[in-house]
């Protein structure tokens, strides 16, 4: 129990971004930083009246503490450009393996299979020309096709990918792995704009699915991986349907058209009209300069037009338990981290 307990009691307290210091501090130092180091060093535990006060400060309900863990996160690896600081890491990974936890237990409860089937790995990855093939082999599996993705998490989460959205700075783009090497999952900033947290959950998609020649540098892995997201938004025929295979100047309203029903920013537009040779070098760092100049411009081309998207289906899992009376309230509290009065003025049966 004692060992138990202090690993829980650790990942609670990064979870919420506290050091030792700052968790006394939140509980008015009614405990002292040495007897926080003996609980988390497994040596004691804490009475009743502390441990009540560490669920609430730390956010977590009582029973929390004493749930061994279940399963392992594998493949979680910050880029090595992240300006993210260690603890900041820390926190992110101490909240994806909570919400791993309650989001397979829910499906535990309700039977839902969740064994994952990678469809893209018996191809190695070794250029860009691999890219497009793999991208319209996904489409075929998916039955997307060409057309505008409305919801890509909705897409992801229906196809057995668990997406996770964390409170975390502006420097964290997004991770991706597997949890007990079986159930993959993708992490993104909640705080994105959407056209930006579409990319992303596309490209950290790549990381998943493609099995990418490992002599290969970090940076043309991630390059692949930023082809094969801007490939699954819009496919190259329809891109080149709408913008035409040669282009000395493309106007803004052309790719503004685009965005809105494709969910993609300008910039990694332009980007694509380089990549598909549609426009010059010459003419893609052109409309850097213009950006960087004319502040207008730079605002116009920098704003979101895609409606905001988020993942919901845990949510929606928890009371479709709920609903079909397989769980309690207090039950559903504790998945969700919601007071029951919450849960009950939300069920609403129909």
């Amino acid at each position: 129990m004692e060992q138990v307990f202090s690993q829980r009691l650790r990942s609670a307290r990064i979870m919420r971004g506290f050091s030792m210091d700052e968790l006394c501090e939140a509980m008015g130092a009614s405990v002292s930083k040495q007897a926080i180091s003996k609980y988390e060093k497994g040596k004691m535990l804490p009475n009743s009246t502390v441990l009540i006060q560490l669920a609430n400060v730390l956010c977590v309900s009582i029973d929390y503490f004493f749930k061994p863990f279940e399963i392992q996160l594998e493949g979680i690896e910050f880029r090595k450009k992240s300006k993210l600081s260690v603890k900041q890491q820390n926190q992110i990974e101490e909240k994806v393996l909570d919400s791993m936890e309650r989001y397979l237990e829910v499906e535990g409860i309700l039977n839902i299979d969740t064994d994952f089937t990678n469809v893209l790995a018996d191809v190695i990855v070794r250029s860009m020309a691999d890219i497009k093939p793999l991208a319209d082999r996904l489409r075929d599996c998916w039955k997307i096709g060409e057309d505008p993705i409305g919801n890509i998490i909705e897409l992801l989460e229906e196809n057995k990918i668990k997406v996770i959205e964390v409170e975390a700075p502006d420097s964290f783009d997004g991770l991706s792995g597997f949890a007990d090497n079986r159930c993959p999952f993708i992490i993104l900033n909640k705080h994105f704009p959407p056209e930006r947290k579409r990319f992303t959950a596309m490209h950290e998609l790549g990381h998943i699915l493609l099995n990418i020649d490992p002599a290969l540098s970090a940076q043309e892995k991630e390059d692949l991986c930023n082809r094969f997201a801007s490939e699954m938004l819009i496919s190259e025929s329809v891109f080149l349907k709408y913008i035409g295979c040669n282009r000395k100047d493309i106007s803004l309203q052309e790719l503004k058209d685009i965005q809105c029903q494709y969910g993609m920013s300008i910039d990694a537009l332009m980007r694509k009209a380089l990549d598909l040779n549609v426009i010059t070098d010459s003419r893609y760092k052109t409309y850097f300069i213009k950006k960087r100049r004319i502040e207008w411009f730079k605002k116009e081309v920098e704003k979101n037009r895609f409606p905001a998207e988020c993942s919901a289906r845990f949510v929606r899992l928890v009371y479709r338990a709920l609903a079909s009376e397989i769980i309690s309230f207090s039950k559903a509290s504790v998945l969700m981290r919601e007071p029951v009065h919450r849960l009950k003025e939300n069920l609403n049966l129909v």
